[in-house]
């Protein structure tokens, strides 16, 4: 189906970061310009300004003479990028301790109440999903646009690791209890409470990740 936008390399870039992160172009797979370009019905000319873009977020990289590959996101490369979410997402709690009205502390209220159903229920989806909406929501709250867009841009790279540290053995429970202390700092109006709960729950889910690989190491060791 050909693309119609005012900004076709916009689309192209949208196109291609949801395969990414749906898994159909997985990491270290050979972006073949021609064939992506036939695929959409587009020039070339669209397709590497999207390639630029995606460049950019860190989703692509470009090798000379070799061309555009999806990029590949090593443990090195969470070990830097997490402790920087969490000073990020920590100053966001911080400010969100300080703006957030009765009205907004309400709406985290049941975006709890369904977090805390669907962690007893292991649900593990269902618990993503709204920890994604609780942690957006705190952000939204810090009313912070560079915040906001560092964080989006990292939270890109950590995506394409296709991570599920919740998988860890007793991180389900341990996340809900981390959630739960920042909404405790955020009721009480605790700004650094807040941005400590919130740098906890960050560096706790690089740890999870981190014997979750571990385990899985075991598994494959003979």
């Amino acid at each position: 189906m050909r693309l119609v936008h005012n900004s076709l390399h916009d689309e192209v870039a949208a196109q291609l970061r949801d395969r990414i992160f749906a898994g159909e172009l997985m990491p270290g797979t050979f972006l073949d310009e021609a064939r992506l370009a036939e695929q959409l019905s587009i020039s070339r000319t669209p397709l590497r300004e999207a390639l630029k873009v995606l460049t950019a977020e860190g989703l692509v990289r470009h090798e000379p003479r070799r061309g555009c590959f999806v990029n590949e996101v090593t443990a090195q490369d969470l070990d830097e990028i997490f402790p920087v979410i969490a000073l990020l997402e920590g100053r966001c709690a911080r400010e969100a301790a300080v703006n957030a009205s009765d009205a907004d502390l309400a709406t985290l209220e049941v975006l709890h109440d369904k977090l805390n159903r669907h962690a007893k229920a292991k649900r593990i989806n269902d618990y993503y999903a709204v920890n994604f909406a609780i942690h957006e929501a705190i952000i939204t709250l810090a009313n912070n646009r560079w915040l906001a867009q560092v964080i989006g841009d990292l939270r890109k790279i950590v995506k394409l690791a296709r991570l599920q540290q919740l998988h860890a053995p007793g991180r389900l429970d341990q996340s809900l209890s981390e959630h739960m202390a920042v909404f405790a700092a955020l009721k009480a109006r605790d700004p650094e409470g807040a941005d400590a709960a919130m740098r906890t729950h960050l560096t706790r889910q690089r740890d999870a990740l981190r014997e979750l690989a571990r385990n899985q190491r075991s598994r494959l060791t003979p």
